[in-house]
């Protein structure tokens, strides 16, 4: 047997057979939500006539010619049946592009299309481009907004990592053919973590957007924020009220983030964001919810003190550490949610919910109430509604 014969045939054996494993659901101590045993999608999933030259004459040593660092941060939609990511796929050349992973059940046997999208690109071509939010909405389509980055044009000479971000938009009927719009236009600088609502509001469409003034650092401003446009295609916004601001000492003091687009309940939209903090060890992302109100979405009704998931054992490792970020989830009509959630900049996880469950958490949890002596009352109010159950 030649080299590439052994090597070809041990490489796609061992590929089927992380495909095709089954995941295990672990118990929850919290009760609110349940984490898998196995990562959903790594590197190795990315297909092998991605990676490899399949060809003896070309390839005699089976040599991987393009090489993948990462798949994570992936967008999610329920979609002919399957449980459908848009993921932002990494090459070790450090450029990200979006391919399209499905389920059958949504939490193993994940497995990437032939070919990744092909984005059409603007006037001004992105760099790179990450983190899909996918919106199902009224108008007919389903709507990707994205980072696209850019190098900054006012970067000093010689400063190669200056970077400017902005909200790129795609659209498409059928997540095979996609249709590129202007970037959104904002007057508040910079912006990232951009999700349309899937409705529009006084005729207008609606995004949650972030707000900041550097690449990196929200700066003055920052938060949540939410505004208009008029036309989706010629996106601005030209007005935005911050829904959820960042605030000292919190899980969300250096900055924070809308997730995937909120999912309706009859109590209200339920909403998944990520915060990050400072620490001696570098910044820290978890993900946090809240609820906004039904008829004005950009109005926060409940929101639970401190954070709903953060990284824990294996997910506080890889190319960025210690995060946690989730920008896809998926309710289905029975009322489960799949929550997609990436770890570390470096593969992708599933957790399971319930509508019902999200709700009672958001609305039942203590809300911060931002003194360490406020986290005390919430506890001593517990010890006393207890006291008859002890």
């Amino acid at each position: 047997m030649s080299i590439f014969e052994d090597r070809s045939e041990k490489i796609k054996l061992a590929h089927e057979q992380l495909l095709t494993q089954s995941n295990e659901e672990l118990f929850s101590t919290n009760g609110v939500f349940n984490r898998f045993k196995n990562p959903i999608l790594t590197r190795d999933h990315v297909p092998l006539h991605w990676r490899f030259d399949m060809n003896p004459e070309t390839n005699p040593y089976f040599m991987e010619r393009i090489g993948f660092n990462a798949a994570f941060n992936a967008g999610a939609i329920k979609w002919n049946g399957k449980y459908v990511l848009v993921v932002r796929t990494e090459g070790n050349d450090r450029k990200s592009f979006f391919a399209i992973a499905e389920s059958p059940n949504g939490v193993d046997n994940f497995k990437f299309r032939d070919c990744p999208i092909t984005l059409p690109q603007t006037d001004d071509p992105d760099i790179n481009v990450y983190d899909m939010r996918l919106t199902k909405h009224d108008d007919g389509y389903v709507y990707g907004v994205f980072c696209t980055e850019r190098k900054d044009p006012d970067a000093p000479e010689g400063d190669t990592s200056s970077a400017v971000a902005s909200a790129g938009i795609a659209r498409t009927k059928d997540l095979i053919n996609w249709e590129r719009l202007p970037d959104l236009i904002s007057t508040s600088g910079q912006q990232r973590n951009v999700v349309l609502f899937p409705h529009l509001i006084d005729g207008k469409y609606a995004f949650y957007t972030r707000p900041q003034d550097g690449f990196i650092d929200t700066g003055k401003g920052g938060g949540i924020g939410f505004g208009l446009a008029d036309d989706i295609e010629h996106p601005e916004v030209k007005e935005e009220v911050i829904v959820d601001g960042k605030r000292y000492h919190t899980i969300y003091e250096v900055k924070n983030g809308l997730g995937p687009a909120p999912i309706r309940t009859d109590k209200g939209w339920l909403q998944l964001a990520h915060g990050v903090r400072n620490t001696a060890a570098g910044l820290r992302y978890t993900l946090y919810m809240f609820m906004t109100d039904l008829e004005k979405p950009w109005i926060v009704t409940h929101k639970p003190a401190g954070h709903f998931m953060g990284p824990l054992k294996e997910e506080r490792v890889g190319d960025v550490s210690n995060v946690l970020f989730a920008n896809g989830w998926i309710a289905d009509d029975d009322g489960k949610v799949f929550i997609y959630y990436a770890s570390s900049d470096t593969r992708m996880h599933v957790a399971t919910s319930s509508i019902d469950q999200l709700v009672d958490y958001c609305m039942n949890t203590p809300q911060d109430k931002f003194y360490s002596a406020g986290s005390v009352e919430n506890i001593n109010e517990l010890i006393d509604k207890n006291q008859a159950f002890v």
